[in-house]
């Protein structure tokens, strides 16, 4: 009798070609002309899931929302096993040969050790590893000692509404012990990390109005305070010399990391600093200087210019007075900052310092969820140290990010327990032109998403 990793080694070509049928489905949730493409992928979802042994495949689509879930369920572990929830997303961002791509996107191509195509990494490689990881497993006599549930997103790249809709009424058909969310990226091709931690958001629009109109600043300059001054004087009152935040109260709510956790950090600074030479080159790093790179990047809050504008930005000069000027402000937050919270701090901070010579206005934009921290000892995350493991041949790192996963506070309100597992490398250029990974990556997915499984299952019985 096979186990699911000779069913999954003697199936390698064949899920290989499933993988890249997938690919060359166009499944852009951000553009209404990929509609079609969209819910052919789902379907051809659908018909996989059911193809593989789940009890039953469903698409969704709720009135909030534009694209739909895929949710197949197999409950043959029986009522007293543990439950399973396995989260990823299908839709892709846009792609075409003109934004610098050498291949066509939606083509894969296979160059040296490397699979070129939008969606290969992101997050393709993490829909058919997870997948074929079921099929593997159920594929056995011995079936699986966990129930097991997997949703799959077609909107995740263009706002979410659908599956937190479904979340939001029908809570109960994705409630779970665990969920895996698997989607983002590895340290480093040999070796794995895991993420336990992830910053929260909020944002804003800053506009600083002054005259009426534009004016000429031959007539009226000197008499009026240019609003393009004085905005760059309030964001320059908005952070110190090194870097922290000036706003009152801002690191009220921060919690501080204990020397156990800045010494797990501490493994992972190396890499991150190579990576930040390879990637940021810039003229030298800059931030809070207590802290390391790895620390400023995943667990302190920062406050950031996302753009500005103001005046006349066009070809050749206009001596113009600008009406008024605009900044774009994003924080990204810790444990336990609000975002709602800290972004009323600083719009009273702002109406604080704001010159009276001028009128502002601040108009809130996207909040994002709270800052998360996973528990590192839970039987989540110590299945998936286990798997990575055995899946990678190497103990995992563990690692703060700096980024949000939104989907992952909505999860948390249906399961118990949480674990975030990627495949991809950040050179995989997700999201940009010539998106690839190592084609051994979705071999290695596979491998870690059966013994993940596995790992659970024996951990909960």
């Amino acid at each position: 009798m096979s186990t699911p990793f000779e069913y999954a080694e003697a199936n390698r070509q064949r899920f290989f070609e499933e993988y890249l049928h997938l690919l060359r489905i166009p499944s852009i949730s951000t553009q209404p002309d990929h509609a079609a493409d969209v819910q052919r992928a789902a379907e051809w979802l659908q018909t996989m899931m059911l193809n593989i042994g789940m009890d039953k495949a469903e698409v969704i689509l709720m009135p909030a929302g534009r694209c739909p879930l895929v949710l197949g369920e197999w409950q043959g572990a029986g009522e007293s096993a543990a439950t399973v929830l396995i989260y990823c997303h299908y839709d892709v961002q846009p792609a075409e040969v003109k934004d610098g791509w050498d291949t066509e996107p939606f083509e894969p191509t296979i160059q040296g050790e490397r699979l070129y195509c939008r969606g290969a990494v992101d997050s393709k490689l993490h829909v058919m590893s997870q997948l074929k990881a079921v099929e593997s497993l159920l594929a056995q006599e011995e079936k699986p000692k966990v129930n097991i549930k997997v949703i799959l997103e077609g909107e995740e790249e263009s706002g979410s509404e659908n599956i937190n809709a479904f979340i939001d009424h029908h809570p109960e058909r994705l409630k779970a012990d665990i969920a895996v969310l698997s989607d983002g990226f590895v340290l480093d091709r040999d070796q794995p990390s895991m993420m336990y931690g992830l910053r929260g958001t909020n944002s804003m629009e800053l506009f600083v109005y002054g005259p009426s109109s534009d004016l000429h600043s031959g007539h009226w300059g000197g008499s009026v305070h240019n609003p393009i001054q004085a905005l760059t004087e309030i964001l320059a009152q908005m952070h110190d010399e090194n870097g922290y935040v000036t706003v009152p109260g801002f690191y009220d709510d921060v919690v501080e990391m204990e020397a156990e956790e800045r010494a797990l950090l501490a493994k992972i600074e190396p890499a991150i600093q190579e990576e930040w030479k390879q990637v940021v080159d810039a003229p030298q790093p800059y931030g809070e200087i207590e802290y390391n790179t790895i620390e400023r990047i995943g667990a302190r809050p920062t406050l950031e210019f996302n753009g500005i504008y103001g005046g006349y930005t066009g070809d050749g000069f206009k001596t113009v007075l600008p009406a008024y000027a605009l900044a774009k402000i994003s924080c990204r937050l810790v444990p336990d900052q609000g975002p709602q919270e800290t972004l009323q701090k600083i719009v009273d901070y702002i109406h604080q310092i704001a010159p009276p010579s001028v009128r502002v206005e601040i108009k809130p934009r996207a909040f994002g969820g709270a800052a998360i921290i996973l528990d590192r000892n839970s039987i989540a995350m110590q299945s998936g140290r286990a798997a990575y493991t055995f899946g990678w041949g190497n103990d995992p790192l563990f690692e703060r990010v700096g980024g949000s996963i939104p989907i992952a506070a909505s999860i948390m309100k249906v399961v118990d327990q949480v674990v975030i597992m990627g495949y991809g490398l950040k050179s995989g250029h997700a999201h940009g032109p010539n998106e690839n990974i190592y084609v051994d990556s979705f071999y290695k997915g596979i491998n870690t998403a059966i013994k993940f499984i596995e790992e659970v299952g024996n951990r909960t019985r």
